[in-house]
């Protein structure tokens, strides 16, 4: 009988073991799980709801939310994407729903629907689950790998590395002569210790760019304030595209906040003199939530309370500027609702993005984070867990 080990209980892992039992039977398919609990991050994701996907089916557009390996994954999206996990939830009776955002939940809102949709799935076809299995070493002679547990060794023709951003998986493929891109945080908080807002935490804004002095890297989205500086989709996707540069200046840096999203300085001045001229005698509209508003006019030395008439031109261009470039010093992040998202991983030119096989070594695959990809937040990084285990479960099957 054939022997397919998969490390890592987590989604890819888990969804590669049903993937690879399910196209073949009579293979014995093992999942070798580290630690006592399984699917992990599925538990936590979303705010315990499990953000499964995104409603973006559209291959093309689907990548543009992948910092690093969205070139690779154009193919992969093609064969499993978006609308085909959909598709394997709903045929297994869990129903997602799609929020405003476009991000994907089960209608439950419980990350227990899909653990245990998966965990009963991954059981009916008799996968063998094991947990707590602290493996020694692995080795391949000839055709078949040696996996060295603490109380046995089992013989596999084929494994799967899915061990997700854990230094221990980027050691065994190390040892199987990949290159390992050095792993760096990723989708994180900002931390912004000499913020005046700081009281101000749990004010959210619609629309806000952010962008980081003297580079290139700029976001745009939803802004949340935060008791320790700024989080929200625009803070999470500008640490994301910009992980190896925030890295490299060990994350103190300016941050700019342009809190409108205005093209430029001068539409929000000539807003401000088109209101001074048509109704004098009212304060300066409000453009932001109350409270971040008078916080933003004080701290520049302007009354929201006084008439606009009583501003000179010379103020209405300096709250402009304020609104169009707000500077903040960034010192340090924090991890998303426990949720950590790394950039780095097995090099991605070392795979076979038809099959996530090794180039280096045959019958050694990698699915999910353990390679050199990730998504903004939105549900964009379970779905390369589900691709590539997809692709991963029936490759080693042949």
């Amino acid at each position: 009988m054939k022997k397919l080990v998969i490390i890592g209980g987590g989604a890819a892992g888990i969804f590669a073991a049903i993937r690879a039992k399910k196209e073949n039977p009579s293979y014995q398919v093992i999942v070798l799980e580290k630690t006592n609990k399984l699917l992990s991050k599925v538990l936590i994701s979303g705010g315990g709801r499990c953000n499964v996907t995104h409603f973006c089916f559209d291959p093309k557009k689907l990548i543009q939310h992948y910092p690093r390996g969205s070139k690779e994954l154009l193919g992969p999206f093609y064969t499993f994407g978006p609308k085909d996990t959909v598709y394997w939830f709903k045929e297994k009776g869990v129903t997602l729903k799609t929020e405003a955002d476009g991000r994907m939940f089960p209608v439950s809102d419980s990350s227990e629907t899909i653990i245990n949709c998966l965990l009963k799935t991954a059981s009916n076809l008799k996968v063998d689950i094991r947990k707590n299995q602290k493996i020694v070493s692995i080795s391949k002679e000839k055709d078949q790998f040696s996996i060295i547990l603490k109380d046995e060794t089992i013989i596999a023709d084929k494994i799967l590395i899915a061990t997700g951003s854990a230094k221990w998986g980027h050691n065994i493929a190390k040892e199987f002569g990949h290159t390992i891109v050095e792993p760096v945080p990723s989708l994180f908080t900002l931390n912004i210790p000499s913020s005046n807002l700081l009281d101000l935490s749990g004010i959210s804004v619609p629309n806000v760019k952010l962008s980081l002095k003297n580079s290139k890297h700029t976001q745009e989205g939803p802004f949340l304030l935060t008791h320790w500086g700024f989080s929200g989709p625009a803070s999470l996707k500008l640490s994301a595209w910009a992980a190896r540069y925030l890295h490299s200046l060990d994350y103190k840096t300016t941050l700019l906040v342009n809190w409108t999203a205005s093209t430029n300085q001068e539409v929000l001045y000539q807003c401000f003199l088109k209101q001074k001229k048509e109704s004098p005698k009212k304060e300066i509209q409000s453009l932001l939530p109350k409270k971040l508003w008078i916080r933003l006019l004080s701290s520049i030395n302007i009354d929201h309370k006084t008439p606009i008439e009583k501003h000179s031109n010379k103020t209405l261009l300096k709250l402009a500027s304020k609104l169009y470039a707000d500077s903040y010093e960034l010192n340090g992040k924090s991890t998303y609702k426990n949720e950590f998202v790394v950039a780095g991983g097995i090099d991605l030119k070392e795979l076979n993005f038809k099959t996530m096989e090794s180039r280096i070594t045959p019958g050694l695959f990698f699915a999910g984070e353990v390679i050199n990809v990730d998504g903004i937040t939105g549900g964009f990084n379970f779905q390369n867990a589900w691709t590539t285990a997809w692709l991963s479960g029936k490759a080693m099957t042949l």
